[in-house]
């Protein structure tokens, strides 16, 4: 079993394993999704389920919100029986099923196979982002920095994930795209498996029935419960964050395919090209927040202060994008793809600037025997945040898209005025934790 000094290039060698999981994870989920809504909205006769937008919307906005929701069981599973290791296994193995079961064109097994994504993602997710966790110890300054390059994994797969499971789709059989995400998802199995010599020893190990028994008896001290307090408060703004960032996959898939001009130099893409943008941003922006994070040493601003400016750049985003619908209205009017560049160009700051802080504030604040269950409290607040995305999205075609667009923006940029208001007691809850 590795230790925390077995390392490569700064950082721990699981570290990579892990990048590697979640790259093929990330590709499997994101070349469904780029998929999903297009094609449940997509002609019978062209293959599709042939579904009123609002009903995909909503679709998409409950399996979305599932995905996370399973989470916090899934992490109670890891911590109490299955080990972090063994989760994430078992979780890869089930995902690749469901994902397979996606390339059949009936709707009772396609459902089938959204259920198992669910119940997969909901093992693996909590569980390998809190493996990134036992890798470094809690007041490592590399800690910020390893989860940023952790997240740059993430969205590396996000980034090819459209080029190839929708171009698969769009061009030639959606269920081609579907059953390539399942491969991929195989693929990151196995190399996890592989890389299981790279892991601390508690990673790997389940606990006996006497080690259960004594976490359950041990009560939470003062510092313990401000700390889980502190998740929680944060647990509100990463939703309402959410809420806006994940209508990528639904209203701004739908912006992409019906409101914009795609194509370049006179040269069309397939809509979903346009799920790759926000990844690579983050690939090329990852490294300088990793750097940065590190280099402003003590003026590095506090997690609740990273917060408060990702919500103030998604907020902008969707300013920008209200804007850009303005262009659209009473008319047939496409409007440059430009527009929607820029949305993710703001989206992905606020994105490196709350999403992988976020990972890594709740494994340094969470109780060592609660980390799985906390990290399935951190999804539980994507999962809520999918759902108010997909019901936001559910008004695509019935609300005034700038007034749509227009109200995100508001709440999200006075989520962000009132977090900055109260960063101080927040401080105060999370302790010697920055």
């Amino acid at each position: 079993m590795a230790t925390k000094t077995d390392t490569l290039w700064g950082h721990p060698r699981g570290l990579y394993t892990l990048f590697l999981t979640e790259f093929w994870e990330r590709f499997s989920f994101y070349g469904m999704r780029a998929l999903l809504v297009l094609f449940l909205v997509a002609q019978v006769e062209s293959g599709g389920f042939g579904f009123t937008t609002e009903k995909a919307a909503s679709i998409y906005g409950w399996y979305t919100s599932l995905v996370y929701l399973t989470a916090l069981g899934g992490g109670w599973i890891a911590d109490r029986y299955l080990g972090l290791w063994r989760s994430v296994f078992l979780g890869g193995l089930i995902i690749a099923a469901g994902h397979f079961c996606l390339a059949f064109s009936n709707v009772e097994v396609f459902y089938l196979g959204l259920a198992l994504i669910v119940i997969g993602t909901g093992m693996l997710k909590p569980t390998v982002s809190s493996m990134v966790g036992t890798l470094y110890e809690p007041q490592d300054a590399k800690r910020d920095a390893g989860f940023s390059i952790f997240y740059m994994g993430i969205n590396l797969g996000a980034f090819i994930a459209p080029l190839v499971c929708g171009t698969l789709g769009q061009k030639y059989n959606w269920h081609y795209g579907f059953a390539a995400a399942g491969v991929g998802m195989l693929v990151g199995v196995v190399q996890f498996y592989l890389g299981r010599k790279h892991f601390p020893r508690e990673t790997i190990s389940t606990q006996t029935q006497a080690q259960r028994e004594a976490a359950q008896r041990q009560p939470f001290n003062r510092e313990e419960k401000m700390k889980i307090f502190a998740v929680f408060v944060f647990f509100l703004f990463s939703a309402v964050f959410l809420g806006a960032f994940e209508q990528a996959g639904s209203s701004l898939n739908l912006f992409a395919d019906k409101l914009t001009r795609n194509e370049v130099f006179g040269l069309s893409f397939p809509s979903t090209w346009m799920q790759s943008v926000n990844p690579i941003f983050i690939i090329a922006l990852s490294p300088v927040f990793a750097w940065l994070w590190v280099a402003l040493g003590k003026r590095d601003p506090s997690s609740p202060a990273k917060f408060a400016y990702g919500l103030l750049f998604v907020g902008l985003g969707f300013a920008l994008l209200a804007l850009a619908a303005v262009f659209t209205q009473g008319s047939t009017r496409l409007v440059s793809p430009m527009w929607l560049i820029g949305v993710y160009f703001l989206h992905t700051i606020g994105e490196l600037c709350l999403s992988p802080v976020g990972l890594s504030t709740v494994t340094k604040l969470a109780p060592a025997r609660l980390v799985g269950s906390m990290m399935g409290v951190w999804f539980l607040s994507i999962s809520l945040g999918n759902k108010l995305g997909g019901m936001a999205a559910g008004l695509f075609e019935s609300l005034p898209l700038p007034m749509l667009f227009g109200a995100v923006a508001a709440t999200t940029i006075g989520a962000a005025v009132i977090l900055t208001l109260v960063i101080k007691p927040i401080q105060r809850l999370m302790g010697n934790v920055h």
